[in-house]
């Protein structure tokens, strides 16, 4: 696969293109692409193969901030090489533009705008995507160089030129550094390491409980402001050990500056000199149910230690109509929660490899506990909604209750908290038959009965008939009220100072043989956060 890419367009939240950027060949116009591509019904696929043009054409999309991006590209080519080149550009132009990226940013910059289109692809082939070189690279016009553009004013001379052929950036580039992520003298007056490791939780319940999947996918984001040029060494470890780490990461990536032999040699040990600023550094996937691998062998749901345990009843009541949702916390988290939410902590909730304040991994906090329960789309309404503490809301547009747990009430020291609701379905001829619309009240009668009857064999009679047909209704309400219960439910929340997989920064160190450009009596500030977020990750299905 040699291709290249043809050109990238640009479309506001109006599609109508505001940018287009052509770096080889003829491809098609901004005008021609969108009609094509809007022609494949919603949800559109990130690529698109073009059968009907001269020549057939790929078209890469990416929307971002109510923008849409078209890369389109007339060979074969490298899908994921693509579309992580406009995750860069995403990147760049929020790096150099400011976020959130807005149309009328992209307009108004368009002279940083073609400089970092040039400079990330060169005629077609993907070049440099570091936002540390792209600042050596790409010159921006501060806020005096605007006020005093149209001034005259002399400048200095360059080495080997005259006056009038200065040119910074290409000066700049001759010293730029043999790391392309990395930008050249570095200097910063605090000098800090910040490691920040975030997991999202994705787990699925049977009804039962018992876990059917369950994954943790892990991203480590790295802040470095050291002056000169570090080496550091970022270890990590897990509650079996190093040496099982290897075994526990599943699918780690890297950021290019990790060196790659260090870790095949010995898992969980990170060497790389890092970027200046904020970066990621690794990402990993970890399966959580260890014993069973997701294959073979047995696992209770004990085994799996949450935050939070749903269960969910549905078809109670004498009609079925009704469900419960059940929501456990764990104690442990509860009390943290309350800890952190009250002050009590001794210090605040700032990073550190230890310590007893709130948000730490010594005393994780639980937080932004939310339960969405999906409704059916033949349920009208929900005539009653009781939950234990909280606040429920149901739209009946939406199709979804919501049911929002409040911080303050998990500080109350509560574990244990209740939500009951009662669907009402969609009316139905019999439901219309036995209303009576008018509201006076009048009956029907058959005209061959008496009056007044006194017949005491007709009362009973008539009274077996009632009862028969009330156990047949409420037989066939329950059997209709089944269909409008729901079928899962699903926990957010996140927890501050508690990874789901355990895995932990062990320590941060920085080599000074070599390192350069430091000097040996500094000793940054080094920190650590952890972070866990289920954004409807823990799911339990009826």
């Amino acid at each position: 696969m040699n291709g290249v890419i043809e050109a990238l367009h640009i479309y506001d939240e109006h599609n109508s293109p505001i940018l287009s950027h052509t770096y080889t060949s003829r491809p098609l116009s901004a005008t021609h692409l969108l009609p094509l591509y809007l022609e494949h019904p919603a949800p559109r696929p990130n690529l698109i193969y073009l059968s009907n043009t001269n020549p057939p054409t790929l078209v890469f999309s990416l929307t971002h901030a109510n923008l849409l991006f078209l890369v389109t590209s007339s060979s074969e080519v490298e899908p994921l090489l693509i579309l992580e080149f406009l995750h860069r550009v995403v990147d760049a132009f929020e790096e150099f533009l400011g976020a959130p990226l807005l149309a009328h940013k992209i307009e108004s910059n368009y002279d940083v705008v073609a400089q970092l289109l040039t400079e990330m692809c060169d005629a077609g082939t993907i070049s440099t995507t570091e936002p540390n070189a792209l600042r050596d690279l790409v010159e921006v016009e501060g806020f005096m160089g605007k006020l005093l553009g149209n001034l005259n004013l002399p400048t200095k001379p360059s080495f080997g030129t005259n006056n009038n052929t200065f040119n910074a950036p290409s000066l700049i580039a001759q010293n730029t550094p043999a790391l392309p992520w990395r930008r050249a003298n570095v200097r910063h007056t605090s000098n800090e390491l910040y490691a920040d490791v975030v997991e999202t939780l994705s787990v699925t319940l049977a009804p039962s409980g018992r876990p059917l999947a369950a994954f943790a996918n892990g991203t480590i984001a790295f802040t470095s402001k050291v002056s000169g040029v570090p080496d550091i060494m970022l270890t990590l470890t897990s509650p079996s050990g190093k040496h099982n780490l290897g075994n526990i990461m599943e699918l780690p990536v890297f950021h290019p500056c990790v060196r790659l032999a260090r870790w095949r040699e010995q898992p969980g040990q990170l060497s790389f000199i890092p970027p200046d600023g904020r970066f990621i550094l690794a990402g990993y996937e970890v399966d959580l149910l260890p014993f069973t691998n997701g294959k073979t062998g047995s696992l209770n749901s004990n085994s799996l230690k949450l935050p939070v345990n749903l269960e969910i009843k549905t078809c109670l009541g004498s009609s079925g109509s009704d469900f419960e949702v059940r929501l456990n916390v764990n104690k442990f988290f509860a009390a943290n929660s309350s800890t952190a939410l009250s002050g009590r902590g001794p210090g605040g909730a700032g990073r550190g490899f230890g310590g007893l304040q709130p948000g730490t991994q010594a005393s994780p906090s639980l937080q932004g506990l939310k339960v969405m329960v999906p409704l059916p789309a033949d349920v009208r309404n929900l005539s009653e909604i009781r939950p234990s503490k909280g606040d429920a809301t149901y739209n009946p547009g939406d199709q979804f209750l919501e049911w929002n747990i409040p911080d303050k009430e998990l500080a109350s020291g509560t574990s244990y908290f209740g939500l009951r609701c009662t669907v009402v379905g969609q009316v139905t001829e019999e439901d219309m038959q036995e209303s009576d619309p008018t509201g006076f009240g009048f009956n029907s009668y058959s005209y061959d009965e008496p009056y007044q009857s006194s017949s005491t064999s007709a009362k009973a009679e008539k009274e077996a008939e009632t009862a028969g047909t009330d156990e047949e209704k409420d037989g066939r309400k329950a059997a209709q009220n089944k269909i409008l219960m729901p079928s899962s439910a699903s926990a957010s929340f996140a927890v501050k100072g508690w990874l789901a997989s355990g895995i932990k920064v062990e320590s941060i160190l920085i080599d000074p043989r070599k390192s350069r450009g430091l000097g040996e009596t500094v000793k940054p500030y080094k920190g650590v956060k952890y972070l866990t977020v289920s954004k409807g990750g823990v799911e339990i299905r009826c």
